[in-house]
């Protein structure tokens, strides 16, 4: 099996990168951004060509999700990805895909477990589940909740009766999976930058990049990287074919992308020292996005519990996992 992407797909990620890096985040240009998103058919993907979609699958989200994670992109691009597979052949799909393919609304997704949802208030749809059932309502309350990263807008949301759209633990594990694929991305980028400080940032006359305990600390978090991102690869390849492992790929994916930038945002505080605390440092946007993402779609601690689960009741002796 090969995991590989093509190079259509990495040019698409590419043109994604040079838009993330081309128009800033926030303010005025936090409209454009969107919809130069959607220009692109970021938000597409996964919509059907009959409701002006590109009919993609999630191999085709993987280069782009990675740069929009070296951009320490704020916008909820999982999110719509999760809510067009959702919508796929449902009531509310000849309605609501092309307007988010189009980047004309936000389609907000609660995290299962939870009653928050990202960019809830600006959305003009909610897609919630509630006892393993997902369902959707444009009718809902928002109460704006403190995040570790403010830039990744959260909010608790009560809605009202909605339409039933699917049961299952698919958008669960496509939100967790393309998750890891963003964080790929942020590790990565943490990485770099760190790279680049300890090669300029001087101590007792030598660069300190130069120093093994230095070196060794950022060499264990590319090995991270680069080991959690074929296994992105492999749980994104299983969710566009229907695998019967596709839940444990995908949480084998968020578990090791999880601990990944973990690893990455904790080198990166610490070779970069007290510069890294501060605000006027750009390092802290990947800091808030790696901290916060580690957290979305579950932690790794319990996509670990949750392949043991699936890898023992594959041996024929079920077991539940929290």
């Amino acid at each position: 099996m090969r995991f590989a992407l093509t190079a259509e797909q990495k040019e698409f990620g590419a043109a994604v990168g040079a838009l993330l890096a081309d128009v800033p985040e926030g303010g005025a240009g936090e409209r454009d951004r969107w919809s130069r998103l959607a220009g692109l058919g970021l938000l597409a993907v996964l919509v059907p060509e009959e409701h002006g979609g590109a009919g993609g699958d999630e191999t085709d989200l993987l280069a782009p999700l990675e740069a929009a994670g070296r951009a320490a992109a704020p916008e909820p691009v999982v999110e719509a990805a999760v809510a067009a597979a959702l919508l796929r052949g449902t009531d509310l799909a000849a309605e609501w895909l092309p307007k988010l393919a189009a980047g004309e609304t936000f389609v907000a997704v609660t995290e299962p477990g939870t009653a928050h949802a990202a960019s809830a208030d600006r959305a003009g749809l909610l897609l919630y589940e509630s006892g393993g059932a997902w369902s959707a309502t444009s009718t809902f309350a928002v109460t704006a909740r403190d995040s570790v990263d403010p830039a990744r807008r959260l909010s608790a949301v009560e809605p009202a009766e909605g339409v039933r759209l699917a049961e299952g633990s698919e958008a669960y594990d496509r939100g967790a999976a393309l998750t890891a694929a963003y964080l790929v991305g942020v590790a990565s980028r943490m990485i770099e930058m760190t790279v680049g400080y300890a090669g300029q940032r001087r101590q007792f006359g030598r660069a300190i990049g130069s120093y093994q305990a230095v070196k060794h600390r950022l060499a264990d978090a590319l090995v991270a990287v680069e080991f959690a991102r074929p296994t992105v690869h492999r749980a994104a390849h299983s969710l566009a074919n229907g695998a019967p492992t596709r839940s444990r790929d995908a949480s084998a994916a968020k578990a090791m992308a999880s601990d990944a930038a973990s690893r990455a945002a904790r080198t990166a505080l610490q070779v970069h020292g007290a510069i890294g605390y501060t605000m006027e440092h750009d390092l802290h946007r990947w800091l808030r996005r790696a901290w916060s993402l580690a957290a979305a779609w579950g932690d790794a601690d319990h996509h670990r519990r949750r392949v043991a689960g699936l890898l023992i009741a594959a041996d024929g002796e079920p077991v539940r996992t929290p």
